[in-house]
């Protein structure tokens, strides 16, 4: 992508200008940014999909008049088990929806623009007349991009974050709004996190969201040590702790002074290998989804031949990434230099590879593409497939 060109998408600005300019600072109101949009599942499609185990699905229905007002489930919900469509109220919202659906995952990558480490997934809500999830804000980026009928959105910057006692859902108390926009299908609106928000359908809506995770520094801290703890033996040396000038003590229970030492030395020893934390990081970016399964199937002799001639795709479930040293794939790390480097970071970039690329490999990056076609991490793809 060149991050130089104006896109509609973005009103006519450059991926450059909107990031320096709004990205986690202000929104961004962009009317039609996808002209003539059409929703890319239809509603029974999406009530279908609600229905699926492997869909993250929750349920929102506005009560007025009761206490607390709100109910909140969560799904897989069968047809039968969804209000009527006439009654006015109420939500339904299906997660990750471009694992499921690669037309949905195509739109979710024109936001490629942003790292994918940063690139979540695109939620699906539809709404009947007046249904929303109240006043609230979100630690995340997300662009709300219109898909049908129309939608209020109440945006502000709010102060007081406090929530509603009592309520199954994070409403605020006392929501501000400082400005309100009605969108049309191919509207979007980019919000930056903690930024109010209040969508309210205007007649049967249906909204697309593309969300941005936000890495939490204590969930990350956890992860890495985790998996630097898996390769301590090997970066810090089985070294026994000794003291042979240890006096004799009148209080046994005290831990010795030089024991804290001796632990902080070692894991010192352990952070001080980067590539080790890198390699975390880089592992934990592309751990698939508690929900994602892939579909192995047997090697064939006649793999390697096909990736060659028909060049290859990653599967959309896919994550990939690399830095300066690895490449990593659905939370497995390999270093990576020279040509297969710059080919596996193309792979990566584009999601796919066409075949006389695939044919530039060495023996040894070949072996691992066809054990990731094996594990149905990507597949053969012709090459009119591959460029569409």
């Amino acid at each position: 992508m060149d991050v130089t060109q104006a896109l509609p998408l973005l009103g006519g600005i450059s991926p450059q200008v909107f990031m320096k300019r709004y990205w986690q600072k202000k929104p961004l109101l962009v009317r039609q940014a996808v002209p003539g949009f059409k929703p890319l599942l239809d509603r029974a499609q999406l009530f279908e999909l609600a229905a699926n185990e492997d869909a993250q699905t929750r349920m929102v229905i506005q009560e007025p008049g009761s206490k607390p007002g709100w109910r909140f489930k969560h799904g897989p919900f069968q047809r039968r088990a969804l209000p009527p469509l006439k009654q006015p109220g109420w939500t339904i919202l299906v997660q990750g929806v471009d694992l499921h659906h690669e037309r949905v995952h195509d739109l979710m990558n024109q936001f490629r623009f942003v790292p994918d480490a940063r690139l979540d997934d695109l939620m699906i809500s539809y709404a009947s007349d007046g249904g929303g999830v109240g006043p609230h804000f979100d630690s995340y980026d997300v662009f709300l991009l219109q898909a049908q009928g129309k939608r209020r959105w109440r945006i502000g910057r709010q102060k007081d974050l406090s929530l509603q006692p009592d309520v199954p859902l994070k409403i605020l108390a006392h929501f501000e709004p400082e400005v309100e926009y009605v969108l049309e299908p191919g509207d979007l609106l980019y919000l930056p996190p903690r930024y109010a928000h209040d969508g309210i359908a205007e007649g049967e809506c249906m909204t697309y969201s593309i969300g941005f995770r936000i890495p939490n520094r204590a969930e990350l801290a956890r992860e890495l040590l985790q998996r630097l703890a898996e390769e301590a033996e090997e970066a810090v040396g089985v070294r026994l702790y000794r003291d042979p000038d240890q006096l004799a003590v009148d209080q046994p229970a005290e831990i010795p002074a030089r024991m804290l030492e001796f632990a902080q030395d070692a894991l010192q020893a352990a952070l001080q290998d980067s590539q080790a934390l890198a390699r975390g990081l880089g592992e934990y970016m592309t751990e698939p989804k508690p929900n994602v399964w892939f579909e192995a199937r047997a090697e064939s002799a006649d793999d390697t031949k096909a990736l060659k001639a028909q060049g290859i795709r990653l599967d959309r479930r896919t994550r990939m990434m690399f830095d300066a040293h690895h490449i990593f794939i659905n939370g497995e790390s390999f270093s990576a230099s020279g040509g297969d480097a710059t080919l596996m970071r193309a792979l990566a970039n584009a999601r796919y590879l066409t075949g006389r690329d695939v044919a530039k490999l060495s023996a040894q990056a070949l072996v691992l593409l066809t054990s990731w076609c094996s594990a149905g991490w990507l597949e053969a793809q012709s090459e009119a497939t591959l460029r569409m």
